[in-house]
């Protein structure tokens, strides 16, 4: 019988290709079903719902009287949808300022939000406009998430951070050691799936113990944000709209490439810029792994895809993960795997599927008595059939990601991808990239200090800012 997301009118195949708000109609869709047809036991869940794991705290500082006065990094693509969201709550956010380095890209607000004033360089507008200023979102290219968040952070502004949460491991753990510091700043990582019905029902699936003690677990993603192709010579023309110094910010001049080699969207391919496939998705899709196991920092990570080269992201990643076990877990470790591009589970895992088809993106947890399967974005399935096709669950009440966020930043709320959630996991993911450089080498990782047992590996774990780009508590 086919598998339910096939049967879906947007299927998960095309689902995570598109804009953001069609996205979220599908959430709100799939939160208001019982089920799908092939499994009948997602068609009674219980009435009962578990004390939801995902609720941490983030109280947030200075309430305004009734409205968050609110700042976006970013005008188009991914932060034209986080503005979309946020500012639907319109009794209660008011947009300030945008700023974005290509003044081309804020037509969409500068008609929807005529009133807005616009900047180009962000560091003005935190200049300019701070005291104006209680949260911002920041939603820009990966290499500028850190640096932008620290120091509206610094001023006291509540965050909202794309993920991944920065481009390298060691400003991911000066971002969670500032928010440590000051747990009164709400912080909420962009990874809005971990607030919707059908991972939240992931998770009570495999903490209730439904299907046993994990054994393992594989992760997997289609997309290719790599490129084996040399880097272009020569230089293109800015466009007039553009500061390109600005978009290069804390990183090396070199000269801009047209073509959309680098703006607005193929920066994710670059080194330098972006983080590849894994980068893009694994906070995505190893979210409810990190949070049904409960899991701490990897021991060890190893690639056995191609290493980056010409500057560039490779394809086809195949990473394996060593993470301590826990009390979700069949022993004192457990192996996690993430592959993406051509790279899929092995034949013997995707066998425990009983014949369906494997989900497009997604995860598949081996038990010690059974198999989950949880698509992105769909109702998780059990395996073997004839053993859970009546079982009954309990039920997940799913979330607005954004409207928690605005709602932690009013104090009337908490926030549950805060930045102390949201660190280790992007750190773990950050990992895999590194780890990529050395391909078919085991590298042994030491969270506390911040350092892999391959020496020429740490050179990669914190990066240099570029000349008159330096910023407190990164550089």
């Amino acid at each position: 019988m086919p598998a339910p997301w096939r049967k879906e009118p947007i299927y998960a195949a095309v689902l995570f290709y598109l804009d953001l708000p069609l996205q979220n109609a599908f959430f709100l869709r799939m939160q208001s079903k019982t089920g799908f047809s092939r499994r009948s036991f997602l068609k009674g869940l219980g009435a009962a719902t578990l004390a939801a794991p995902w609720v941490t705290s983030g109280w947030a500082s200075r309430p305004p009287s009734s409205v968050l006065r609110h700042a976006s990094f970013g005008a188009n693509g991914m932060a034209w949808a986080d503005l979309g969201e946020l500012t639907k709550y319109k009794n209660s956010v008011e947009l300030v300022a945008v700023a974005d380095v290509d003044l081309a890209q804020t037509a969409q607000v500068r008609k929807q939000f005529p009133g807005t004033r616009i900047y180009q360089d962000w560091r003005v507008l935190l200049e300019k406009e701070g005291a104006n200023l209680d949260s911002v979102n920041v939603s820009t290219p990966d290499h500028m998430h850190a640096p932008i968040a620290m120091s509206a952070m610094q001023l006291g502004k509540h965050a909202y951070v794309q993920k991944p949460l920065a481009h390298d491991i060691y400003e991911v753990r000066q971002l969670k050691n500032f928010a440590e510091k000051h747990p009164r700043i709400v912080t909420q990582m962009g990874i809005q799936i971990h607030s919707t019905a059908v991972y939240r029902l992931g998770v009570i699936i495999i903490q209730s113990g439904i299907i046993g003690k994990i054994k393992e677990v594989h992760s997997w993603c289609p997309k290719s944000w790599g490129d084996p192709g040399p880097t272009p010579t020569g230089s293109d023309p800015v466009p007039a709209s553009m500061n390109w110094d600005l978009w290069l910010g804390v990183c090396e001049k070199r000269p801009f490439i047209g073509n959309g080699y680098y703006h607005p969207a193929n920066w994710r391919k670059r080194l330098d810029f972006g983080t590849g496939t894994f980068g893009d998705m694994g906070c995505h899709i190893f979210d409810p792994v990190f949070t049904a196991l409960e899991l701490g920092a990897p021991i060890s990570v190893r690639s056995e895809g191609k290493p980056p080269s010409n500057g560039n992201w490779a394809l086809d990643s195949k990473i394996h993960y060593v993470f301590n076990g826990t009390s979700h877990t069949a022993d004192k470790t457990i192996p996690i795997t993430w592959y993406d591009g051509d790279q899929k589970p092995p034949a013997e895992v995707l066998a425990l599927l009983e014949g369906d088809e494997r989900p497009n993106t997604g995860s598949i947890f081996v038990g010690t008595s059974g198999t989950m399967v949880l698509p992105h974005i769909s109702r998780p399935l059990l395996y073997p059939d004839k053993k859970y096709k009546d079982i009954k669950l309990p039920e997940a009440e799913g979330g607005d990601h954004w409207g928690e966020f605005v709602q932690a930043c009013l104090g009337k709320a908490q926030t549950s991808a805060r930045i102390q959630y949201a660190a280790p996991l992007t750190e773990a993911v950050l990992l895999g990239g590194v780890a990529s450089r050395f391909p078919q080498t085991t590298l042994q990782w030491d969270s506390a200090k911040l350092l892999f047992s391959e020496t020429e590996a740490n050179k990669y774990v914190r990066r240099s800012y570029r000349e008159g780009w330096k910023i407190k508590g990164l550089s």
